[in-house]
């Protein structure tokens, strides 16, 4: 079964070929299309007269604006990321390896090219910063075949966002919209340079919004299944009313060509970005010190929830924002400066959003208590344990785990206080993904410090428990089923 891999739509050095398959989309003009906040009772018309939406006058006032942008340089390319040999039931496993970039090995020539549109008459361009990323020259070519070469402002690679500048007047530009009020279901338009057939158009819906990505980027993104292809990235997403509310980033795909999942960097967050760029030529972002996890119906029964919600603290870092507030890991951030998290996909963005040095009101769930912190953010920046014996290991029945402490050595490796290393794994444990050399660290956010701590919790504990497990180097509270 092949692997699924996350790959951005930048088409490498070389030729291809492709077969192009078209359709058209007939309807109204513009001015009869309904508004987006058109009442349901009113897009539930009879079959006979519904109709698609028109796209061909967003193409003609602002395809001119949707440029190509070619990339040449020559530099050392990363080695594809190896993967680890893990059981697909390990709760590692999606952590480790579902996701991955390909990329060529070896010192080789680069050349590529993406899509950008023009934000500005005099010659400023938006595209995605894997684009450009390194690239020596950069060319922008436009619809009317004139071609310029173009000066990277800025790269911000963790949102993927980067501006260019091109010396040229009066041009072409597209109207920026607001993201936020963007709707699951709306019609999407997508303007780009697939395998380098430039200006091609594409439409589609919105999918989904809010998608986080593990490719250590910080951004909510718009999911839609419009044909995203290599080549496109960095192209503008069009709504209905021919505003740009996203630029074409990634696609979620087994083959390395589209297959229904495109994902969008909104534009609120390219704007944002795109600002501190030309004023500072950087981005500067607030941080904590957290890691933390999405919480799930048996993590949400094991700390008390009423229901699935907010991020799960795994992990705080030492010395950290996070730990001068107060926080613990087992900590469920339920609020960030006044607003609610439902999700934890949504914290890291919110986080970042904020300036070094502001300070943030945070509502915690602390086993079953509710606690108000307040949080001075810092500013974001761009050792294996010893191998398991079984001298003292002790077996946890009804848990299904033989454990032992770890020696003062081993807690410096592994960076941590106390914990229990498993020396042997089965029923209940191993079901759940708990595997020899896993260290246990707390159960249900407390402590575990001794194999009396443990055999203590699981005899008090209900049908399920939450382990926080560290393995290498990642932290992961486990739910396991106890029964």
């Amino acid at each position: 079964m092949q692997q699924k891999v996350l790959v951005r739509s930048l088409i490498a050095a070389g030729l291809l070929t492709a077969a192009a398959a078209g359709y058209s989309l007939a309807g109204a003009p513009p001015a009869a299309q309904p508004a987006a906040s058109t009442p349901p009772a009113a897009v539930a018309a009879p079959a006979a007269t519904a109709q698609l939406p028109a796209f061909s006058w967003i193409v003609e006032k602002y395809g001119p604006a949707v440029v190509n942008v070619s990339v040449e340089g020559k530099g050392e390319m990363a080695a594809a990321p190896e993967t680890p040999n893990m059981d697909p039931n390990d709760p590692f496993y999606e952590f480790f390896k579902r996701f991955q970039v390909p990329m060529p090995r070896g010192r080789m020539p680069m050349h590529g090219q993406g899509s950008g549109f023009i934000v500005s008459a005099d010659g400023r361009i938006l595209t995605n910063a894997h684009v450009v990323d390194g690239a020596k020259d950069v060319t922008v070519k436009l619809t009317d075949k004139r071609e310029f070469k173009a000066k990277v402002i800025g790269v911000d690679r963790q949102t993927d966002v980067a501006v260019l500048k091109i010396d040229a007047k009066d041009l072409p530009t597209v109207q920026m919209g607001n993201s936020t009020e963007t709707k699951v279901g709306e019609w999407v338009l997508a303007i780009g340079s697939p395998f380098g057939f430039e200006n091609s158009v594409t439409a589609g819906i919105v999918s989904a919004k809010s998608r986080t990505l593990p490719d250590e980027t910080l951004v909510p993104f718009i999911q839609t299944d419009v044909a995203v292809n290599p080549g496109n990235s960095g192209g503008p997403l069009f709504n209905m009313k021919g505003e740009v509310i996203g630029i074409n980033s990634q696609i979620f795909s087994e083959t390395g060509g589209y297959q229904g999942l495109s994902f969008a960097v909104p534009s609120e967050v390219a704007s944002k970005v795109q600002d501190q760029l030309v004023a500072h030529g950087k981005v500067t972002r607030g941080r904590m010190g957290v890691m933390i996890q999405s919480v799930n119906q048996a993590l949400a029964e094991s700390f008390g929830l009423t229901k699935p919600m907010g991020a799960l603290v795994s992990s705080v870092e030492k010395g950290s924002p996070a730990e001068k507030a107060g926080i613990e890991a087992g900590d469920v951030i339920v609020k960030f400066d006044g607003k609610d998290v439902a999700d934890s996909a949504q914290l890291p963005a919110r986080v970042a959003e904020m300036k070094p040095g502001a300070t943030a009101k945070l509502e915690i769930i602390r086993k079953g208590t509710t606690k108000q912190l307040d949080v001075t953010l810092g500013e974001m920046k761009d050792g294996k344990l010893a191998a398991a014996s079984t001298d003292g290991a002790q077996n946890q029945g009804r848990l299904g785990v033989a454990v032992r402490p770890l020696n003062a050595d081993e807690q410096r490796q592994a960076g941590v206080d106390g914990g229990l290393v498993v020396e042997n794994a089965s029923g209940p444990a191993a079901r759940a993904g708990i595997r020899p050399g896993d260290v246990i660290l707390s159960v249900n956010g407390t402590a575990v410090h001794s194999v009396d701590d443990l055999r203590s919790m699981v005899s008090k504990a209900g049908k399920r428990m939450a382990l926080l497990v560290q393995r290498e180097e990642a932290r992961i509270f486990v739910p396991v089923e106890l029964g």
